[in-house]
């Protein structure tokens, strides 16, 4: 809990250092995120305890020379790992694009179901739903989701709208049960 709020002051700090600056360092920051996805390599050195910091550093600056990021973000990245930070930078980055997304107008959100894709009509019904309840425009990306015998889980931050057949199973059994 602890590593989320400080995850979180970090990523308001960025956001808000990128307004003054001019900086769009949610997109910069996805794209240093797809980097590391891209290359094991680089997610080990800067996350394993294996390395030196100071071969973490020496690394991590070959990356920003060549990545062309602004001189706000290179800042920022060098900071996290100068300050031991960087094992939280996943944490930060989900917070920065969080605000992001917040300041943009919109939230993010992800529906789970069993079959390949979501059923379309049940999909716009749960978007005109969330707006309605939330207030902003709703953006939903599907997942497949083995869990999930049949029906949709849908999440958006801290919202979770259960309508799977196992939740039901289980409010079926606890009705039975008395609990």
């Amino acid at each position: 809990m602890k590593e989320q709020i400080i995850a979180k002051a970090y990523a308001k700090s960025a956001i808000l250092l990128g307004k003054e600056e001019k900086v769009d360092i949610a997109e910069e920051l996805t794209i240093f995120m797809e980097m590391m996805n891209k290359s094991t390599d680089l997610d080990n050195l800067l996350f394993m305890d294996v390395f030196t910091p100071i071969e973490k550093m020496s690394v991590l600056c070959s990356v920003l020379d060549k990545s062309g990021f602004s001189n706000l973000t290179n800042k920022f990245l060098k900071f996290l790992l100068e300050e031991k930070r960087f094992g939280i930078f996943p944490m930060i980055f989900k917070e920065v694009i969080i605000i992001d997304d917040d300041n943009k107008g919109f939230m993010r959100g992800v529906i789970q179901g069993r079959s390949a894709e979501a059923d379309k009509d049940f999909t716009e019904k749960i978007v005109k739903y969330l707006e309605g309840k939330i207030g902003k425009e709703v953006r939903l990306d599907y997942e497949q989701s083995d869990s999930i015998t049949a029906g949709y889980k849908v999440t958006v931050e801290d919202l979770q709208l259960d309508a799977s057949l196992d939740k039901q199973l289980d409010e079926f059994k606890q009705s039975i049960l008395g609990e």
